[in-house]
């Protein structure tokens, strides 16, 4: 029998900050979420919360042992119910899972984020560039040590969720982590995403 996931704690009404995060990153792997997640953090002198090491630390396993051991559907609940927790609770930097935007529940919380004002930011990466960071994935369950070809196969795949969810997006190609983030935190000045919280 197959056990449920963790509860994630749901905020009480009133709870949440009036922002919400600073900006939420989506993207495939390789795209540079977790690295530029934390430059970006430093950048804006506010915190990182990666969903990935939340679903860890909720699971109290890593990521491949709980895709062999509980399943993906498993997973999945799991990383869908830590995302709608940190859209509610994360002022920061807050980065998502690859195929965490592929839910069709997340992608609705994204959506209702970004027409508050919020911003999700669509990290790009192409396939040349991601298989440099990425290689063959052997530590990443949905490349099953495939490499290059699943991961092309699981980009395009996903790249529609995306494009569903991103108000912003950035080509990571050609720079590091710290130059990257320096490019989106000037992105993210220059840039008032559609809010329905007032203003034009």
């Amino acid at each position: 029998m197959t056990s449920q996931p963790p509860v994630a704690p749901v905020p009480t009404p009133g709870s949440r900050t009036p922002s919400g995060p600073v900006a939420v990153l989506v993207g495939p792997m390789g795209a540079g979420k977790s690295t530029v997640g934390k430059a970006l953090a430093k950048v804006l002198q506010v915190p990182f919360h990666d969903t990935d090491d939340a679903i860890v630390a909720a699971a109290g396993q890593p990521i491949p042992k709980i895709f062999a051991t509980e399943g993906e559907p498993y997973f999945r609940d799991l990383e869908q119910r830590l995302v709608l927790a940190a859209l509610r609770d994360q002022t920061g930097v807050v980065a998502l899972g690859g195929g965490a935007p592929v839910r069709a529940a997340t992608q609705a919380a994204l959506q209702a984020y970004c027409e508050a004002g919020g911003t999700v930011v669509f990290l790009d990466v192409t396939p040349a560039a991601a298989a440099a960071r990425v290689g063959k994935g052997r530590k990443r369950p949905m490349l099953s040590g495939q490499g290059a070809g699943r991961w092309a196969e699981l980009a395009e795949q996903r790249r529609p969720a995306y494009l569903a969810v991103a108000n912003l997006t950035l080509l990571t190609d050609g720079a590091g982590p710290a130059a990257n983030a320096k490019r989106l935190a000037q992105l993210l000045r220059e840039f008032r995403p559609r809010s329905s919280r007032g203003g034009a």
